[in-house]
């Protein structure tokens, strides 16, 4: 299978435009068979009292980089959905780009699992993670464009 570039590019912008990826700041960079990036900009809204990032922040991004590594695998008119997070905070944040890398280590019909690590700009490691994804018949994206290419 290969995979279509008006769909990624679709799916994108669908990511960049919904609700909760656009209130914290957060883009799906790349994105391709078992793995994805996951950017985001610090900013203020990031941090907690004591100037360094949330771990809720952390914590959404290994989920998400987890999801979207497991994504790709997919029939088209399947979703996915995390059934377990788990995770360690490793180092703190307070500035600067994070970016999420997840892999799926285990790609199944039904229960997928991935791990996602968060680096600072500098390459550290400032969290690690994984997750079991559970796909859902039925629930696709519908971006009126199809997810791979015919052969």
């Amino acid at each position: 299978m290969k995979q279509n570039p008006a769909y990624l590019q679709a799916l994108q912008d669908s990511v960049r435009d919904a609700s909760y990826p656009r209130l914290i700041g957060m883009t799906l960079a790349a994105i391709d068979f078992d793995s994805c990036r996951i950017e985001l900009e610090l900013g203020e809204r990031h941090m907690q009292p004591f100037g360094i990032v949330h771990g809720g922040v952390l914590a959404t991004l290994i989920d998400t980089a987890t999801f979207w590594a497991g994504f790709m695998r997919l029939p088209d008119d399947a979703g996915l959905v995390n059934v377990d997070l788990k995770l360690n905070y490793l180092k703190a944040a307070a500035r600067g780009r994070l970016c999420a890398e997840g892999r799926c280590l285990r790609a199944g019909r039904q229960i997928s699992y991935a791990e996602a690590s968060v680096l600072d700009e500098a390459g550290e490691l400032v969290a690690h993670g994984t997750s079991t994804l559970m796909a859902l018949p039925g629930k696709g994206l519908r971006l009126g464009v199809a997810k791979f290419l015919q052969d």
